[in-house]
């Protein structure tokens, strides 16, 4: 892939990789997925379904910044307000 997208997607790889060390099922299993839905448009050259899987993937960063916020949320809670139920 020898154009301009690809600084973006080597980014996205690194930050999804980077997020994967703290999902549920392990980071082998996050790791292994991930690695594999790159690999399955690896060889993509219209920039424009390029720019759709990128905007996917950052789809996919933002819910699971959002899964381990609701998991921090519900440990919190959990600690502080367990007797109150």
């Amino acid at each position: 892939m020898a154009n301009p997208l690809r600084g973006e997607v080597v980014k996205l790889y690194k930050n999804l990789l980077y997020l994967g060390r703290e999902y549920p099922k392990g980071v082998n299993y996050f790791r292994d997925r991930l690695k594999t839905a790159f690999m399955k448009h690896r060889d993509e050259t219209d920039p424009e379904k390029i720019k759709k899987l990128i905007a996917r993937g950052e789809f996919v960063m933002k819910e699971l910044e959002a899964l381990y916020y609701l998991r921090k949320y519900r440990a919190l809670k959990k600690r502080y307000y367990e007797g109150e139920e």
